[in-house]
């Protein structure tokens, strides 16, 4: 996969992850809420990573 896909996947799993705790929040769903800010967390991570790959591979 691409560098710039890779930024682009990270982003879309923080977007469903606030989707999904946004979800959770308005039906009062704790373990929707969990699962949404676990995505949010784990995209965080990929799109950091991505992008320190991204800086390492330019020079």
């Amino acid at each position: 996969m691409g560098r710039h896909a890779e930024i682009v996947r990270a982003l879309a799993m923080r977007a469903k992850g606030a989707k999904l705790r946004s979800d959770g929040v308005a039906l009062g769903d704790d373990a929707l809420k969990a699962e949404g800010r676990r995505r949010q967390t784990a995209g965080r991570i990929a799109q950091a990573e991505a992008k320190a790959a991204r800086r390492t591979a330019r020079h």
